[in-house]
């Protein structure tokens, strides 16, 4: 197959460039254009404006603006990458022979916080920030000017949580960095569950959509089990050879602690701690079914191993 990755260069793309450039032509979509192995050339977006982009059979649409945790970016900015960028490019896939869309929308674009157990594609979308926002304003641009269903082509819309791999640069990163450095984790009487994505599954279920006959639709895409962070920690201390240091202080110090900390502008607050404590589970089982699998090919352990090891 011939596809085209926007975001080429990002984290995402450049790991997807690895599991797929042995099977297929790539071609790269970016805001810069170096060499890149497995990337026989890359375009740029004045390249899509002009129309002088190479015939392709698949487009997936990674380029966007990331969740900044910081609050530190103006909210313009999203809408103009994460929504805008994405309106020109499947605008430009409608016009194209190409059959076959890819666009990574967030978990975020729909739910800050998962209400109930495990988050499925039925929610009803209730975004929190401007990041969320735009992902979910591009989800409907593709919903409400999607081809019919005799046309040929297919939409898909993916929904990751929190993505991982070699390369990361995320919170998985500074968690790594508190937890090698012997600083103990003072929240291990909070048993919360969180889901994740391992890049080896991502690059599984993209490979599946790129060369099957799976319905559209919009997917979550997670690692089949959900992990606590203790559970995370004693991993990440596994890969270390380090014995994991993790406290168990009763909840309602902590939340006491935090309510000090929101008064004097403490980095723990009771926003943050409830950030790290909170459960955020996402169902994968539309996914999976739609590809005729019982369980993804990499565990959440196994996948979150290879993460850190590759920060060593």
């Amino acid at each position: 197959m011939n596809i085209l990755i926007s975001g080429i260069h990002g984290f995402v793309g450049s790991n997807l460039t690895k599991a797929l450039h042995t099977q297929h032509t790539l071609f790269g979509l970016d805001i810069v254009s170096p060499d890149k192995e497995g990337i026989k050339k890359t375009s740029s977006w004045a390249d899509l404006e002009n129309g002088n982009l190479p015939e392709v059979d698949t487009i997936i649409h990674l380029a966007g603006k990331a969740h900044d945790t910081k609050s530190r970016s103006e909210v313009q900015v999203y809408f103009n990458i994460n929504t805008g960028l994405t309106k020109k490019i499947f605008d430009y896939f409608l016009q194209s022979t190409a059959t076959k869309f890819i666009f990574f929308s967030s978990v975020k674009a729909v739910a800050d916080s998962v209400k109930g157990k495990i988050l499925t594609e039925d929610v009803v979308p209730e975004p929190l920030g401007p990041y969320g926002e735009s992902k979910i304003m591009a989800e409907k641009y593709l919903q409400e000017n999607r081809p019919s269903e005799d046309s040929g082509k297919s939409v898909y819309i993916l929904r990751p949580c929190m993505i991982h791999g070699p390369g990361n640069k995320g919170n998985l990163n500074l968690l790594y960095k508190v937890v090698s450095k012997g600083i103990p984790w003072l929240l291990g009487a909070f048993e919360n569950r969180r889901s994740f994505t391992s890049v080896d599954n991502l690059s599984y279920v993209i490979e599946r959509l790129v060369t099957g006959e799976v319905p559209s639709g919009i997917y979550n895409m997670a690692d089949d089990e959900a992990l606590s962070t203790n559970e995370l920690i004693e991993v990440i201390c596994h890969s270390l050879e380090k014995k994991a240091r993790i406290w168990n202080i009763s909840k309602e110090m902590m939340n006491e602690l935090a309510r000090f900390g929101g008064m004097l502008h403490l980095p723990l607050n009771p926003e943050r701690l409830r950030k790290l404590t909170e459960n955020y589970v996402v169902s994968n089982e539309k996914i999976k079914k739609a590809l005729g699998i019982e369980k993804m090919p990499v565990s959440a352990k196994d996948g979150l191993e290879r993460t850190v090891r590759s920060f060593q």
